[in-house]
């Protein structure tokens, strides 16, 4: 059994020993908090990412009883609840990549969207893909954001999501080409953790 497979039996251990003791739970949330809090940060910035990491684990605390580990590891659960989640504050998602794609490069606060643009090209590309991201479909810049902030496989999104893995493909595709589209050629996947820590 590999490592990554031995980690995902005992924490889907972990969560049907928590049915009857639920501090077991804890387990959970110390090994993935902190990344699930990232994941918010990159999606929403850092105001919300307190409220939704919290409600993350407390939704999955809450329905710790349905996780099927049949239908995946421990890890794309918790961003698919983390990603619906965000899917309730799109709205502010939406502002925010408008927001920054007003904001001037000079005068603007390190954030997010300054860390993922700097690796995409120089400043003026940053407003296109803040731009760019704010039209994409909630579906498509869910799969695309999974991809390149949590480096899932499509195996991971499409567990994350509840969605077939060509769906996961089809949507990942589209938001590519209309990201590269709005940069002048340039390739979106570029986004990678190493820029968004």
């Amino acid at each position: 059994m590999s490592r990554s497979h031995a980690l995902e039996s005992e924490e889907a251990e972990l969560i049907r020993r928590s049915w009857q003791e639920p501090e077991l739970f804890a387990g959970i949330f110390h090994r993935h908090f902190d990344e699930i809090h990232r994941y918010a940060a990159r999606r929403l910035g850092t105001d919300a990412a307190d409220d939704i990491a919290a409600e993350t684990f407390l939704a999955a605390f809450r329905r710790r009883d349905r996780f099927d580990p049949a239908k995946g590891a421990v890890r794309p659960w918790l961003y698919g609840i983390a990603t619906n989640l965000v899917g309730l504050h799109r709205r502010a998602e939406r502002r925010h990549y408008r927001a920054v794609a007003r904001t001037p490069a000079d005068g603007a606060v390190p954030g997010h969207e300054e860390r993922v643009t700097a690796q995409v090209s120089a400043a003026e590309v940053g407003g296109q893909l803040a731009k760019a991201l704010g039209r994409l479909s909630p579906g498509d810049r869910d799969v695309l954001l999974l991809v390149a902030l949590a480096d899932f496989t499509y195996d991971e999104v499409a567990a994350a999501l509840d969605l077939k893995n060509g769906t996961v493909a089809s949507r990942l595709n589209r938001a590519r080409r209309k990201l590269r589209e709005a940069l002048g050629g340039a390739d979106p996947m570029l986004i990678t953790e190493e820029t968004t820590a």
